[in-house]
């Protein structure tokens, strides 16, 4: 397959779209037709987002959408941005680490309402905006680290597979933890002797349990504090 053409995918991402358009203001916009496009997403999944659909949910003809999205690359990469809805909101704390912490907490509740975007995300083609604006926030985070550029960028990109990989998990089961432990529960009696240290363990999480986005969040900054430590 030849790789599509990128400027005009940057041109929609960062609204320089070269081609004059006189008269009336259109009643489509390239917005209106990402909005309409994360709703669907929303509603159905990923799958259920094609032009047609799109075209449909807001009164138009499909072909009238190419004017404004030349494809299904460019749709991705613009539902992407908008889900991810411009920079955080301002991210303050006593210290890098609470920084970073507020900063991957922040994208956690960012992503959640769309996890299809998780998809769209580890296969964008080019950042929009909103993508940057994340990144700089993040790595505003650690202006006194004594890390470099490529290191911070690493930093990141573990905070983001984390908080990525948590996202995709509650889509399909938002207390994973919790409902394990409910299946557990029901094991008969005589089985679950098989299973001393899993019951355990379950038994011991308490009001703990499905914390993982806070537990992964500390445990890579905790490996970024050792790697700093001594520098």
């Amino acid at each position: 397959m030849s790789t599509p053409d990128a400027a005009p995918l940057v041109a929609l991402l960062w609204g320089s779209d070269p081609r004059p358009r006189r008269g009336p203001k259109p009643r489509l916009s390239v917005p209106t037709i990402a909005d309409a496009a994360i709703a669907i997403a929303d509603e159905g999944g990923l799958d259920a987002v094609t032009m047609q659909v799109v075209a449909d949910r807001l009164d138009a003809a499909k072909m009238a959408l190419y004017r404004y999205v030349p494809g299904r690359t460019e749709l991705d990469a613009i539902m992407l941005d908008r889900a991810l809805d411009g920079a955080p909101d301002p991210i303050e704390g006593p210290s890098w680490r609470a920084r970073l912490a507020a900063w991957g907490t922040q994208l956690h509740d960012r992503m959640a309402p769309h996890p299809w975007a998780v998809e769209l995300a580890q296969a964008s083609p080019s950042p929009g905006p909103s993508e940057l604006a994340w990144y700089e926030a993040g790595l505003a985070a650690m202006t006194k680290l004594p890390l470099a550029g490529a290191e911070k960028l690493d930093v990141l990109v573990l905070l983001v597979g984390h908080v990525l990989g948590l996202v995709r998990q509650e889509r399909a089961r938002p207390a994973p933890e919790q409902e394990l432990a409910d299946t557990i529960g029901s094991i008969p009696d005589d089985r679950a002797a098989a299973y001393p240290l899993t019951l355990a363990a379950f038994a011991d999480a308490g009001a703990r349990r499905d914390d993982a986005l806070r537990f992964g969040i500390d445990r890579i900054l905790d490996g970024v504090a050792a790697l700093t430590a001594g520098r």
